[in-house]
């Protein structure tokens, strides 16, 4: 089995990219990758233990795009040498995180949540911090039970304390991405909330504009979407990958390592049909 879609601490993940990687071994998977969302701070830790254990890594990451209907994220696979282009739009979206978070943290506290910055940073030092962690402090706190329950209720698109993310530019990030050494792939194209209709077109202009690859396997779709969505990348030219988007048990549960849409296992023969194109340690 692989997984190229993983997450750890340094962004909204439960488990060290150490500790991501042993469990790849354990599970004696062919591949991993780690992407954690808009940084690259966990991958030297996570070679390290790759080397230490045997596992085939992909170094990557996991890039928030301005788009105007859904949500927009490119992985990077296979990044070799950061640019300095990439580590000017890493640099400007920890900005921009900053100031989406500081604004629903004034959401909170003007409804009455005593609830400082730096006390959410204080519960989860050097990591990208998210609404993930905000959820963690609201249950933390008694406001809500679950996770679930605070974004169901405060912080999913649409609830009273959602503020919208400013992403990347996506040609300035094909670019880096690709002067970086990486591939870059569509994530979890579902969440771009587009119909079939109009998906094909979308997906072919990302194509001419540099993009290489989609996500067609991912937990949040159906079988039948994935399986539409891997012969909607071949038909354009796409290479075809697939992951668990794994944060750990405590933060989703319903997903695991190495398993997809449908509770599906992710196959090696993605691996196998993609990994002289992606450059891995």
């Amino acid at each position: 089995m692989i997984d190229l879609h993983v997450h750890t601490t340094a962004s909204d993940g439960q488990y060290s990219p150490s500790e991501i990687i042993t469990k790849a071994h354990e599970k004696k998977l062919k591949a991993i990758a780690i992407t954690d969302h808009d940084t690259v701070s966990g991958l030297e830790e996570g070679i390290k233990q790759a080397k230490k254990l045997g596992v085939t890594f992909v170094p990557g990451v996991e890039l928030n795009i301005n788009n105007s209907s859904g949500e927009f994220h490119l992985l990077g696979l296979g990044l070799k040498q950061i640019s300095a282009s990439f580590n000017e739009i890493l640099s400007n979206l920890v900005k921009n995180r900053e100031a989406r978070n500081e604004q629903i943290i004034q959401k909170m506290q003007e409804e009455g949540i005593s609830i400082t910055y730096d006390e959410i940073k204080a519960d989860f030092p050097d990591t990208v911090i998210g609404r993930p962690h905000f959820a963690y402090e609201l249950v933390k706190k008694g406001v809500v039970k679950t996770r679930q329950q605070a974004f169901d209720i405060y912080l999913a698109r649409g609830r009273k304390w959602y503020v919208e993310r400013v992403g990347s530019n996506l040609d300035e990030a094909i670019l880096a991405i690709k002067e970086s050494g990486g591939v870059p792939v569509v994530a979890h194209p579902m969440s771009l909330y587009l119909s079939w209709g109009k998906l094909p077109d979308v997906l072919q202009n990302y194509y001419e504009r540099g993009v290489v690859g989609i996500e067609a396997f991912h937990p949040g779709a159906r079988v039948s979407e994935c399986l539409r969505l891997e012969e909607l990348a071949h038909k354009i030219g796409f290479i075809v990958t697939g992951g668990s988007d794994f944060h750990g048990e405590k933060i989703r549960s319903d997903r695991r390592i190495a398993h997809t849409c449908g509770g599906r296992r992710l196959e090696d023969s993605i691996w196998d049909n993609i990994k002289d194109l992606i450059y891995h340690i």
